[in-house]
């Protein structure tokens, strides 16, 4: 594909990608508020990455993108009625008189470190959408644009009894499609040892994990076309058959479908504008595989979308390690909808 054709394929999946799903949660009229929901970003990766902020309704914090070395957090706050999502960069640098390209591997925001629109993909995303229908907060982790860095998304109470009741393994999804900090053995990982916390939760009440992945799968789910960088050609340059017996790269973000080839089918555009007529893609189906709790592409709201009284604040982790949760399969689809 010539870079043209590419710039162009890009700039058509921002635009058909950046207000996916969770605008379909807002409310006619937007109500008032305090920036005074916290956001908590933390990086658990072993690496500095650079969290971005998005503000789609409300009102979002001063902070747009900034840098995040290993074992870091920082809280922003937004207003009680914020639409916005959460995601992380990847290598960058950036230039003091600014990028006139891109400034990151993955992620970058016109190569800008405060960014000022969407991310390009592929960006693994924590969507919000707060005080939408009948006082509810949707959110959810997404990787309709693809997928680059494990993410979670845990529920702080901010003080509200009626969130302090709820189960937090039914609130806190985390998805871990790469192998850093990836648990190996399903049949062994344990958290809780020692009495620890994890992802907001404790062993009383523990969250599901996925039990199907292995180290293999992790490292080769992204079908072989939709990898950003994969593995040069071994020999004479050609690839022996099947192209799983080559090793792929330790950190290997997968670009969805949609955002790669800009095909109405594959982004439930056109015709495929609806959840009857829209159905997961090959990229679709690998990355539920692997994330059971995350979107996979734009009507995967059933199994995606979590629901919690209006009023909290959230912890976006990246690279939480462990495996991703299993929540709605394992619980039901009712477990995640509170309200």
């Amino acid at each position: 594909m010539s870079s043209l054709r590419l710039a162009a394929v890009l700039l058509l999946a921002l635009t058909t990608c950046a207000e996916h799903h969770m605008s379909r949660y807002r409310l006619d009229k937007r109500q008032g508020g305090n920036t005074n929901i916290p956001i908590l970003i933390s990086n658990w990766c072993t690496e500095t990455i650079y969290p971005a902020i998005l503000t789609q309704g409300g009102t979002g914090p001063s902070t747009t993108g900034y840098t995040a070395q290993p074992n870091t957090n920082q809280t922003v706050y937004v207003s009680s009625d914020w639409q916005g999502r959460v995601w992380g960069r990847t290598n960058c640098s950036f230039s003091s008189n600014g990028n006139s390209g891109s400034a990151c591997t993955t992620g970058d925001c016109g190569g800008l470190q405060a960014c000022k629109g969407p991310g390009a993909p592929p960006a693994t995303l924590a969507e919000f959408t707060l005080a939408g229908s009948q006082s509810q907060d949707f959110y959810d982790i997404s990787l309709v644009d693809g997928y680059n860095l494990g993410l979670a998304i845990v529920l702080l109470p901010n003080g509200n009894q009626a969130l302090q009741s709820l189960d937090p393994s039914t609130t806190n999804p985390s998805c871990v499609a790469s192998l850093e900090g990836f648990a190996a053995s399903a049949s062994s990982y344990n958290p809780y040892a020692n009495n620890q916390q994890f992802l907001g939760t404790s062993s009383a009440s523990p969250l599901p994990f996925e039990s199907k992945q292995t180290a293999s799968t992790i490292s080769s789910w992204c079908p072989w076309d939709l990898q950003t960088s994969p593995p040069l050609a071994p020999g004479d340059g050609v690839y022996p058959y099947p192209d799983g017996s080559i090793t792929r790269p330790a950190f290997d973000p997968c670009i969805s479908a949609c955002s790669k080839y800009g095909d109405a089918s594959y982004c439930c555009t056109g015709k495929y504008n609806g959840p009857n007529s829209c159905s997961p893609s090959y990229y679709s189906k690998a990355a539920k595989a692997v994330c059971p709790d995350a979107y996979s592409y734009a009507y995967d709201d059933q199994t995606s979308t979590f629901i919690t009284p209006s009023g909290g604040g959230f912890q976006v982790v990246f690279c939480p390690g462990g495996r991703s949760t299993d929540i709605i399969e394992s619980k039901g689809g009712g477990a995640i909808k509170h309200g």
